[in-house]
């Protein structure tokens, strides 16, 4: 795609929805575990009677961070989102922080995302069992394939069945308040089996109890995760932009809360009881752990209890769930390449990542965080309950920085506006920012002591190394920028005071001719041939054919006692360099142009040895002085393709 279509990738509202709500919408499939799977280490009753008070909270929270972040979007338009919130008010340490918060919690993303949907998947496919990790890590590819057509390409694709998902869980919402009412809905399978509390949960004191809830609030907020992605991906909306962002956005907040509350409700209604995995015996049928049972997850046993007697929904609500849970990461998808490319563009990663791929969509970043995600899955065996410990620290991290970032904003704006009614609005914004900032600290310590020990200090860990790593390539850029820039009143072209050209010669043939033709054709200050005496026999054949030949180069031989190629050329170069410092030295290598990679074996490893080593000599300079062999006819038509970024380079 030429670069004057990128206005044709740019997002309508029913397009941006499912593409960045996707992660939001799809954490009410595991966020209802893991608070249940929490307040079930207490056993008996204690996740049905605190179940609900969990949800308000994450609900409250979930809105606040609504509020605050539309404000985000109106204020900082451009696509760094927290980022760059962060970085233009409290300074770029600050926006590093939140940028490797970002980039950890969007690798995570595709992590949990792709394990929860084919454990979830599992659940309707027990072949699947087992095979987790290797079903999870294919799906990350075919993410990254679909990925690396666009924006706007993957954005179409997976439209469809993000709506179908909203589709089943209202449909299952709706029939089971429905039969509810009627006094017909059945329970879950797990209903008739009682929940034993963990050993250390068996005496719980007040202390206990809140940390225990403490704990299961900050693994339902798992649930908040999304959120920021449509403010890093404001560029990427139809125009308006910041009103359709403001407007997806709300509607991201409104259809979440929805289907959680109703997920929760309907989870105790059934009766659902759920385990933790990592230390199962918990469930206990006639006083008796039950053994060998696999537990369905929250809305796997939901589907089956609310269509009982109607497979064909629950096989819909089974398969658009572990879909939109794999399509989940398809937000991080699109906002790490984003977030990624505005980071090199300020020197913080690797340029490479600032430049978009043929198809418009920023190709590097979209392969780093695949490899990355897929990492994770490997080392975690795709088990979402323990990935998901390392998860949301991140978001509440630049949940906090930047909403503390919008207080400084407003009050900056507030010191040179005059007018009433809008000092009012942006008294009114500052005041949501700031609630916001209270909101998402809290619940940012709340995850971090209740987390840390179960896997979010590694998420700590992550984040700490990738902002080192970030200062060492800024520092990197600027050190190189420093010193390569043009000093005022200074002519940097200077020209040396002479060229001493110098044409390595091994044999006679005409590789060698050539290199000497266009060495001479250059008209250098002086022009020598050199060659090593490797071999003495050889050496005095090369010299009795050049001489019979009245080749007009001197032919300069160099002593090679212990049958070194390279070191004797660098020490005799580096002499030159000596004895003229001001001179440049000119080294012609004659190299074979071969087709085929098993021949590039066989050739050419002298050359790149001394061309490995010369290119760190000050004042030398190298051309390659190529002989296509017969076997590399043709092959530039195969080079002449398109490969990523020829349309950047005017291919």
């Amino acid at each position: 795609m030429r670069s004057d279509r990128l206005g044709e990738t740019l997002l309508p509202k029913k397009l941006a929805l499912p593409i960045f709500a996707s992660d939001a919408l799809s954490s009410v499939a595991y966020a209802p575990d893991e608070i249940l799977l929490t307040l079930g280490l207490a056993g008996g009753s204690f996740a049905f009677t605190h179940s609900w008070q969990i949800t308000i909270a994450v609900v409250c929270v979930m809105a606040v961070v609504v509020a605050s972040y539309r404000q985000n979007v109106h204020a900082y338009p451009s696509g760094g989102g927290d980022y760059e919130v962060a970085t233009t008010n409290l300074g770029p340490k600050a926006g590093l922080t939140v940028a490797s918060a970002l980039l950890v919690d969007y690798t995570l993303t595709v992590a949990v995302s792709v394990s929860s949907g084919v454990q979830n998947a599992a659940s309707a496919a027990p072949f699947l069992h087992g095979h987790e990790m290797e079903v999870a890590v294919g799906l990350i590819v075919g993410l990254t394939a679909m990925n690396l057509r666009g924006v706007r390409e993957s954005g179409s694709f997976f439209a469809v069945p993000v709506y179908l998902f909203m589709l089943g869980i209202f449909a299952l919402a709706i029939v089971g308040i429905v039969r509810k009412l009627l006094g017909d809905l059945p329970m879950a399978e797990s209903a008739k089996f009682a929940l034993a509390p963990q050993p250390d949960m068996d005496t719980l004191s007040q202390l206990a109890v809140m940390f225990l809830l403490l704990r299961a609030f900050s693994s339902g907020c798992a649930a908040l995760t999304g959120v920021e992605a449509i403010s890093n991906g404001v560029p990427a909306f139809q125009k308006p932009k910041s009103r359709n962002a403001a407007t997806t956005l709300l509607l991201m907040g409104a259809i979440s809360v929805t289907m959680l509350v109703s997920i929760v409700t309907l989870a105790n209604w059934t009766g659902i009881k759920i385990q933790d995995p990592d230390r199962p015996g918990a469930l206990l049928l006639d006083g008796k752990p039950v053994v060998n049972y696999n537990e369905d997850t929250v809305l796997g046993q939901l589907a089956h209890a609310v269509f009982q007697g109607f497979p064909l929904g629950v096989i819909f609500v089974s398969i658009v769930t572990g879909v939109i849970l794999v399509l989940a990461a398809n937000t991080a998808f699109n906002g790490f390449p984003v977030l990624a490319s505005i980071l090199a563009r300020d020197g913080w990663l690797p340029r490479q990542l600032h430049t978009r791929g043929d198809r418009l969509a920023y190709s590097n970043g979209i392969l780093i965080l695949a490899g990355a995600a897929t990492l994770l899955v490997i080392v975690y065996d795709a088990e979402p309950t323990r990935l998901i410990q390392l998860y949301i620290v991140g978001v509440f991290v630049s949940f906090t920085v930047s909403q503390t970032g919008m207080i400084r904003h407003w009050n900056r704006m507030l010191r040179d506006e005059t007018d009433p009614s809008a000092r009012n609005r942006m008294k009114r914004s500052r005041l949501i920012n700031g609630v916001g900032a209270v909101m998402s600290g809290t619940v940012l310590l709340v995850v971090l002591l209740t987390k840390f020990t179960h896997g979010a200090g590694y998420a700590v860990a992550a984040m700490f190394v990738l902002f080192l790593l970030m200062m060492q390539i800024r520092r990197h850029y600027s050190h190189v920028g420093k010193e390569l820039a043009l000093a005022e009143g200074m002519d940097d072209q200077l020209l040396p005071s002479r060229v001493h050209a110098i044409v390595l010669v091994s044999k006679l043939h005409k590789p060698t001719m050539r290199a000497l033709a266009y060495a001479r054709a250059t008209r250098p200050s002086v022009l020598e041939a050199v060659t090593v005496d490797v071999d003495p026999e050889e050496t005095e054949a090369l010299q009795e054919e050049w001489e019979r030949r009245e080749i007009p180069v001197t032919l300069k031989i160099i002593a090679s006692p212990y049958r070194e190629i390279t070191r004797p050329i660098i020490n005799y170069v580096k002499a030159v360099r000596r004895d003229s410092p001001r001179d440049v030295v000119m080294v012609y290598i004659p190299e074979y142009v071969v087709g085929h990679w098993y021949e590039q074996l066989l050739h050419n490893q002298s050359a790149l040895r001394l061309k490995s080593r010369l290119l760190f000599t000050p004042g030398v300079m190298v051309a390659s002085v190529p002989w296509q062999l017969d076997s590399s006819q043709g092959q530039e038509q195969h080079l002449d393709g398109f490969a990523p970024g020829a349309v950047r380079r005017g291919r």
